[in-house]
């Protein structure tokens, strides 16, 4: 009688283990996150979302004026309140990019638009501190954990090519810091990098290994506010480290550096890469990867994979179809060499307007795959400093996203790009037309804004399920109806996904043969209905042109 019982009790368990074994072989990978294939929301933390009216007016910056070109309220909680309200899990933004936080100049300078204030975040004054019109540090701290508790990374902006214009309030930095000339004309490498951007916007002296000493109004500034010994300390600390030379660009990497051991920050935008030697990013890249190192370190409990911290770079006017190298015209630079996991891509917005889907999706693969292997780049279609946008007067928002976010490599979402936000404001004089505060009330009440909105939605989520469409392989099934799909692995992990996009409206029958068997269940994501394949095919029955299928 006890042999029966036990063996009965055996057979249970394994029955018991045989059912977990098949329940946990349906079981789908956790999604990794790859940065190749990321949807990046960049935003002007000013003109985003006001979580704080009261601190909307500092340093009395209260003169009047050009149009859109003082601060407008947007700071830090604002972004951490969309976070938290789910915004961008719903948009399938999975890294947000914010324009500098750092303190801005207290003063406005006149560029012959009218007055401007540093509301964009790139006129620095102070590395080390933020700008209270953006928020504190306790407000980072809460964006950050926040984003992160959602599976969104953020990423900052760095600047070390220039400190801010020089007004009545601000002065210049000390002369072994910075020159106020010559302007720069873009001939070559040198007159590229060895100048001004523009007049009254003083060019940090990045080239020199001179050790200077910190500007007095700086000193006088950290002594007022009562950390002038710690940051001295913490300059010895980082100096005695590392062995460099206290010349300015290293006094500013180890600035931006802190924000990733302090914040846990993922990444960085660099800007005006171009104008900065080269070898400045590969110093810059070693000190963010050891601040990151040592972050993840001291916090195992946040770290949230191994990706490395990613460095993503703003050489103006570089294009993917160019490879690796940017040619100054006298020199190429490969700014991927041990610095850039990435570079924006200038050249997406032309390459959408002139081309089809299948040899926009086709070539970008391609490059990805050859001469990019192993880097990305980040597609956009309209930014806060591009006069010529894919669509300025935002006529063709849902081909925008359709193509913006189904094209392989990175896709950087400017603010209200899915919202159809005007980029052509009247009364405006130059970026700042494209610098219009977010339009909430738009997406609240507007019954073709929210179409538009649902539309990019919908895709920005199947980009962020599934990294084969950023970062996998292309590879066209049939051109009528046109049918395309993206595989992607990496380790144990597979992603397949298959795209129809031109369908006509009502039934669609496509042939899925060749990707997946007879009684394969699958979803389409953008109708949000449940398909089984017979005999090859799907049939699907919606009121859209596109389809969306992944494996259920």
């Amino acid at each position: 009688m006890k042999k029966i019982i036990i063996i009965i009790i055996v057979s249970i368990f394994l029955s018991n283990c045989k059912a977990k074994q098949e329940e946990e072989s349906h079981i789908k990978p956790k999604t990794p996150f790859i940065w190749e294939g990321a949807n990046i929301y960049f935003l002007l933390t000013d003109r985003f979302n006001n979580g704080d009216i009261s601190n909307d007016i500092n340093f009395n910056r209260t003169a009047e004026t050009g149009k859109l070109r003082g601060f407008k309220g947007g700071d830090i909680k604002g972004v951490t309140q969309k976070i938290k309200a789910g915004y961008f899990t719903d948009l399938g933004i999975n890294a947000i990019w914010m324009t500098p936080i750092v303190e801005q100049i207290h003063g406005g300078t006149d560029e012959g638009t009218g007055l401007s204030y540093g509301f964009h975040g790139y006129w620095t004054r102070d590395w080390t501190a933020l700008d209270p019109n953006f928020g504190t540090k306790e407000d980072l701290h809460e964006l950050v954990e926040a984003a992160h508790r959602k599976g969104i990374r953020i990423v900052l902006d760095a600047v070390i090519n220039h400190t801010g214009p020089v007004t009545d309030r601000d002065p210049v930095w000390p002369e072994n810091w910075v020159r106020t000339g010559p302007k720069c004309d873009y001939q070559t490498y040198d007159s590229t990098i060895t100048c001004t951007l523009v007049d009254n916007l003083p060019d940090i002296k990045t080239e020199t290994d001179e050790s200077v000493s910190l500007p007095n109004q700086l000193i006088e500034k950290w002594k007022k506010e009562g950390r002038y010994e710690q940051e001295i300390a913490e300059l010895n600390d980082f100096f005695n480290r590392t062995g460099y030379p206290r010349a300015p660009r290293f006094y500013i990497i180890k600035w931006l550096a802190d924000y990733i051991t302090e914040f846990g920050i993922d990444g960085y935008r660099a800007d005006t890469v171009k104008h900065t030697e080269a070898y400045v990013w590969q110093e810059f890249k070693t000190e963010c990867d050891y601040a990151f190192a040592e972050w993840k370190k001291g916090n195992p409990d946040k770290v949230l994979d191994n990706n490395n911290f990613y460095l993503v770079g703003e050489v103006y006017n570089y294009g993917i179809s160019t490879g690796q190298y940017f040619d100054f015209g006298d020199k190429k630079v490969n700014y991927f060499d041990n610095a850039f996991q990435g570079l924006i891509n200038f050249q997406f917005k032309w390459h959408a307007a002139q081309q089809d889907y299948e040899t926009l999706f086709k070539s970008y693969s391609n490059y990805l795959t050859t001469y990019l292997k192993g880097f990305g780049t980040l597609n956009y279609v309209s930014s806060h400093d591009d006069g010529k946008p894919y669509d300025a007067s935002r006529e063709k928002p849902f081909d925008t996203a359709t193509k913006l976010l189904l094209s392989p490599g990175a896709s950087q979402v400017y603010y209200g790009d899915e919202s159809a936000r005007s980029l052509i404001i009247e009364g405006t004089e130059g970026d700042a037309t494209l610098r219009s505060f977010m339009n909430w009330n738009a997406i609240k009440s507007d019954a073709k804004t929210k179409k538009i909105l649902s539309h990019w939605q919908k895709l920005g989520q199947f980009r962020a399920n599934h990294p084969a469409v950023g970062a996998g392989i292309h590879q066209m099934i049939t051109h009528e109806p046109y049918l395309f799909y993206r595989s992607f692995s990496k380790n144990d992990y597979k992603d397949l996904v298959v795209v129809g996009l031109d369908l006509p409206i009502g039934e669609k029958i496509l042939d899925v043969s060749k990707l997946f068997n007879n009684d394969d269940a699958l979803h389409d994501a953008y109708s949000n209905q449940n398909i089984v394949v017979k005999n090859g095919k799907v049939i699907i029955d919606s009121e859209f042109n596109i389809v969306l299928l992944e494996k259920k």
